[in-house]
């Protein structure tokens, strides 16, 4: 495959093809889906831990010259930074639980179809950003490009399951909730595209690219995906959490290795 194409079909992956899992996750009866979804956020976090630690930050350091480990450190910093003020303007935010304060209508302030309007256009922005952040993995290195595709969707499907939640409760019927996350979710390919005609020409920013692109995955599971395990502080549910953060971890390094081999 051309390398327009690797970004094409993984772009999918981690944009429309997370939103179908999340539908049919939302079929499951609801006691199992809250038994499974933490579950899922745990495995989730250790997915994007490992692709930042272990696969886009070494990739960027070794495409700098030393002198430049600063400014791809830098660079890590500034996005972390970035990233947080992304959310307090409420462009995104990575719900995980039907009931979360911004998923959760504000009547006081907000209608809940102003509320899962606001949902949608954050959710297409992440989206986009993810898009950009997988082509610029791809540009870097094939394997490196698959590795990122399924941290992403591995933390998208969690997100995409509170989207419908809030969209659901917002008014919206089944079909045009799933039609809205699959319009939302195409922002991605869309994201990728445009990585690869604009970043394909700009070789020397990509290991910068790759530093905010593992920010962002870092700042995903520790600002908003690990405070919601802390809810349960059972000792049982501790081992769980460490185990399939493990598994997340042990994925991307397994998927790494084998794409190299």
């Amino acid at each position: 495959m051309t390398l327009l194409q690797w970004i094409l079909v993984f772009t999918l992956v981690g944009g429309v093809l997370s939103v179908l899992a999340a539908a049919l996750f939302l079929l499951l009866p609801e006691k199992t889906r809250s038994r499974v979804l933490p579950h899922a956020v745990s495995f989730a976090i250790g997915a994007l831990l490992g692709a930042a630690l272990l696969g886009l930050l070494p990739h960027a350091l070794e495409s700098v010259q030393d002198s430049n480990y600063r400014g791809i450190m830098a660079a890590v910093l500034f996005g972390l930074f970035g990233f947080f003020l992304l959310e307090k303007l409420v462009l995104w935010r990575h719900c995980h639980n039907e009931a979360c304060e911004v998923h959760q209508p504000d009547t006081h302030s907000h209608t809940q179809a102003a509320a899962g309007t606001l949902i949608m256009i954050g959710d297409s922005m992440h989206n986009f950003i993810d898009g950009i952040l997988i082509g610029a993995a791809f540009l870097t290195d094939i394997h490196l490009g698959v590795v990122t595709a399924l941290a992403v969707a591995a933390h998208e499907i969690p997100q995409e399951v509170g989207d419908f939640a809030v969209l659901l409760h917002s008014g919206f019927s089944t079909p045009r909730a799933f039609l809205f996350n699959v319009l939302s979710s195409l922002t991605t390919i869309i994201g990728g595209v445009l990585a690869y005609y604009s970043l394909n020409a700009m070789q020397p920013v990509l290991p910068y690219v790759l530093a905010v692109a593992a920010s962002s995955f870092i700042y995903v599971a520790v600002a908003d995906l690990i405070p919601g395990l802390h809810r349960r502080a059972e000792f049982n549910a501790t081992v769980k959490q460490i185990l399939l953060i493990g598994a997340g971890v042990g994925f991307i390094f397994l998927a790494n290795s084998s794409l190299h081999s």
